[in-house]
C-alpha cells in the first residue's frame, strides 16, 4: 500500500475478530423497564407464595445432618454455577453476573419458565460495553440446556420403564413410550434446523453443551443424594423412578414451582409410602421457602440500587 495523501487521516487498526462493538447503552431504555418490571413480579409472587408457607412446619421436616444441608446447596447453586462457567467464557462476565444468573433461576421456577432468561437478556442488555448483541447466545444456551435435559430425561425414562409395573405406583406404560416419542421429535427438530437456530461458532456450541450436561447430572444426582441422607432405608429404584418423574415435569416450560406440582404428584401416586411421599412434600417446601428468602434478599439488594440511581 502506497503512503497516503497530506491531510489524510491515519486508518484505524482492524478489530480482532473476537471483538464485537458495543451496542448503544441507556440507563433507562426498555432493557431496563422490563427487567425492573420482572423484579417486581418475583417480589410479588415471593411475597405471594411466602403467605401460604407454613414455615414452623417446614423446619421441623427438614433433617439437621450437616451433610444434607451441604449436599442441598451444592445441587441449589450447581444450575447457576453452570451457567456462569458458560457466560464467563462467552462474555466474561464479572462476578455479579452470579447474582443476574441466581435471579434468572428464580424469575424461572416462581413465575414462569424462561421469564428468568428474559431477565438475564436484559441485564446483559444494560451492560452492552461487556458484550454486544446478547440475544443470540441467551438463546443458544436456553437451547441447549433443553436439549441436555431432553437426553438426560430420556435416559432415566429408559432406565425406569422396567421398574414401573414392579412397584405397582399405577404409572401408564403408554403415557411414558408418547413423553419419550415426543421429546424425541422435538429434539430431532432442533437437530435438524440446527444451522438457523444457533448463533454461537461451533467451539462455544460444543463448550455449552458439555457444561450443561454435567450441569444436568450434577444437580440430578445431588438431589438424589439428598433424597438418600434424608430417607437412607429406601431402595436405588425409588429414586430413580422419581427422578425421572420430576425431570419429566420440569421440561413444562410454563409451569411455575415444578417441585411443588411434583410433590403432589409424588404423593398422589405413591400414596402407599408415606415417607416417600412427606419427603417429596418437604424438599418442595425446603426449595419454595428457598426461593422465596433468595428472591426477597436480590430483590431488595436491587432496590437498593435503583435509590443510588
Amino acid at each position: 500500500m502506497g503512503p497516503q495523501p497530506l491531510g489524510t487521516p491515519p486508518l484505524a487498526a482492524p478489530l480482532p475478530a473476537d471483538v464485537l462493538p458495543a451496542l448503544p447503552r441507556s440507563e433507562r431504555g426498555w432493557t431496563w423497564w422490563v427487567g425492573t418490571a420482572i423484579t417486581l413480579a418475583v417480589l410479588v409472587a415471593a411475597l405471594t407464595q411466602l403467605a401460604q408457607v407454613d414455615l414452623g412446619r417446614v423446619a421441623a421436616m427438614v433433617p439437621t445432618s450437616p451433610a444434607f444441608w451441604l449436599v442441598y446447596a451444592l445441587s441449589y447453586f450447581a444450575g447457576p454455577l453452570g451457567d456462569f462457567a458458560i457466560f464467563r467464557r462467552l462474555w466474561r462476565i464479572p462476578a455479579d453476573g452470579f447474582i443476574a444468573l441466581l435471579r434468572k433461576l428464580i424469575g424461572n421456577e416462581l413465575i414462569t419458565g424462561y421469564v428468568g432468561d428474559l431477565y438475564f437478556y436484559t441485564w446483559a442488555r444494560q451492560r452492552t460495553a461487556m458484550v454486544a448483541a446478547p440475544f443470540g447466545a441467551v438463546k443458544d444456551v436456553a437451547i441447549l440446556s433443553a436439549m441436555a435435559a431432553n437426553l438426560v430425561t430420556l435416559v432415566l425414562m429408559v432406565l425406569a420403564y422396567p421398574l414401573l409395573g414392579q412397584l405397582r405406583l399405577g404409572i401408564d406404560p403408554d403415557a411414558v413410550l408418547a413423553s419419550v416419542a415426543l421429546m424425541l421429535v422435538i429434539s430431532s427438530g432442533v437437530l435438524l434446523f440446527r444451522k438457523k437456530l444457533f448463533s454461537l461458532p461451533g467451539a462455544d456450541l460444543r463448550y455449552v453443551t458439555v457444561v450443561q450436561m454435567l450441569r444436568v447430572v450434577a444437580t440430578l444426582v445431588l438431589t438424589g443424594w439428598c433424597w438418600h441422607l434424608a430417607l437412607p432405608a429406601e431402595g436405588v429404584q425409588m429414586w430413580v423412578l422419581l427422578s425421572a418423574m420430576r425431570m419429566l415435569l420440569s421440561r413444562l416450560p410454563f409451569l411455575p414451582n415444578k417441585d411443588v406440582v411434583f410433590a403432589g404428584l409424588a404423593v398422589f401416586m405413591i400414596g402407599h409410602d408415606a415417607e416417600v411421599g412427606a419427603l417429596m412434600t418437604m424438599m418442595a417446601s425446603l426449595l419454595l421457602v428457598t426461593h422465596l428468602g433468595l428472591g426477597l434478599l436480590l430483590v431488595g439488594g436491587e432496590a437498593a440500587g435503583w435509590r443510588r440511581k
